[in-house]
């Protein structure tokens, strides 16, 4: 009688390519070993389960990771690792890449590698030049689980200082909904016509999420200004 040998994760990503393992092997390969009480494969399947997915692991953090049982410091340190240079490769090729602003494809491109998978909501502005190049990128707000509180002041004092000839708002929804809130709405509305009035127009605001993003100014749930790009 012959029985099949069933290849693990590392033999199949040697034979295969690692793009041909799931994410609950890469989770495996990461954390090397399991414990006395299960597999590294069924804490990989486990680990994931319970957070939800990748997105949620990610959000997770190293203290969360070490403090689990079966992975402690050294194991909950590799995955974070893992998981944050996954995010810097996503930022660097977005960097890499020559961005079309202010289509919101291009600043769901800049903004969900590095914001979306937070647990918190920010909200970051994009200034952009004459020529709708991004001059410079700056966080205006960072908020805790249930939103955050901005003045309308806050992202216009930020495009002055930054000499913007426009710009572009962009923040997150940490629920994985993109759908704008009636306060975003009302927000939006308020600071374009604010904006159109000390010369520099908000051209858009984008909010990301996990499941996809969401263009305010494509969605109608506001208008650009007289001036706008």
């Amino acid at each position: 009688m012959t029985f099949a040998i069933t290849a693990g994760p590392r033999e199949r990503a040697i034979e295969q390519g690692i793009e041909a393992l799931g994410d609950a092997e890469l989770i495996a390969l990461v954390l090397g070993t399991g414990d006395a009480r299960q597999s590294v494969h069924v804490m990989a399947s486990t680990l994931l389960d319970e957070c939800g997915g990748l997105g949620g692991l990610a959000r997770v953090g190293i203290g969360g990771l070490a403090s689990r049982g079966g992975i402690g410091c050294a194991k909950g340190g590799r995955l974070a690792a893992a998981m944050e240079l996954g995010r810097r490769v996503a930022i660097e090729q977005m960097r890499g890449a020559t961005a079309e602003f202010p289509r919101s494809r291009a600043v769901d491109g800049w903004a969900r590698p590095r914001i979306a998978s937070l647990d918190h909501e920010e909200l970051w502005l994009l200034a952009l030049d004459g020529r709708n190049k991004l001059r410079a990128a700056r966080r205006v707000a960072s908020g805790g689980l249930h939103g955050l509180h901005v003045a309308k002041r806050d992202p216009l004092r930020i495009a002055l200082r930054e000499g913007a000839s426009a710009f572009i708002l962009a923040h997150n929804h940490p629920s994985g909904d993109p759908t704008p809130s009636a306060d975003d709405i009302e927000f939006t509305d308020q600071l374009a016509r604010a904006a159109s009035i000390v010369g520099a127009p908000l051209l858009d605001h984008i909010v990301v999420a996990r499941d996809g993003y969401v263009s305010m100014l494509e969605s109608g749930l506001f208008h650009r200004t007289k001036g706008g790009a």
